[in-house]
């Protein structure tokens, strides 16, 4: 089972809305085999995601917009962003409610901060585990990493975007930006979504991951 909080949010706001719930720089990098098998991961992410668009039962999409759909618009796979990231956890974090697109509200808790160097840069994201997904069965290790950067209204959604991690085993978590992907409310207004907190805003640009949806785009 692939943790996504995508298609798990899908399932937990159906219900609500019908109701009214690597571091990147510009020189090449050397492929290495290592690189390629993360390429084909990335192109698999890609596929999948795809595949869930189109269809019915998995896709955010309004059937006008499903049924000429063929795929998303994603930035070319670039391993420079791919991190590795230090875990800081955050043991004493109390549940706080984290606002969405609608009334709703969903109880998240800090499970840790992540501290890694991309474009040059240092930063840091908050990583947040819910509440009630953790007590899903095949969610209990599922953390949440929402984020802004300098992309937002231009070349990706202005609302910022998602990415799926799983308790890592240490203290290092890979972050794979080509893996964020864009919250449901940015296809189909009915959804409910999670607004990015202040605190997880990049200051620099990920050029990876799924761009912004044009509607009528998806064509090919």
């Amino acid at each position: 089972m692939r943790y996504t909080f995508l298609g798990v949010f899908f399932i937990l706001t159906v219900l609500g809305c019908k109701q009214g719930k690597t571091y990147h720089d510009e020189n090449k990098v050397e492929i290495t085999q290592g690189a390629n098998d993360a390429v084909k991961d990335i192109l698999k992410f890609q596929h999948e995601l795809n595949e869930e668009f189109k269809n019915p039962e998995t896709s955010p999409l309004p059937d006008r917009y499903r049924k000429d759909f063929t795929k998303l618009d994603f930035f070319e796979p670039d391993t420079n962003y791919i991190v590795e990231a230090k875990l800081v956890l955050t043991p004493d974090a109390l549940p706080f409610l984290m606002p969405t697109t609608t009334e709703r509200e969903t109880e998240e808790t800090v499970y840790g901060v992540a501290h890694f160097q991309l474009n040059g840069k240092e930063h840091r994201l908050e990583v947040y585990q819910n509440t009630e997904l953790m007590l899903e069965e095949g969610f209990e290790e599922y953390l949440f990493l929402p984020f802004t950067d300098g992309t937002n209204g231009k070349e990706t959604y202005a609302g910022g975007r998602y990415i799926d991690l799983t308790i890592p085993e240490g203290d290092v978590i890979t972050i794979d930006f080509n893996r964020a992907y864009n919250p449901y409310c940015a296809y189909n207004k009915k959804f409910s979504c999670p607004i990015v907190p202040s605190v997880n805003t990049l200051d620099t640009k990920v050029l990876a991951g799924v761009k912004d949806f044009k509607k009528g785009k998806g064509k090919s």
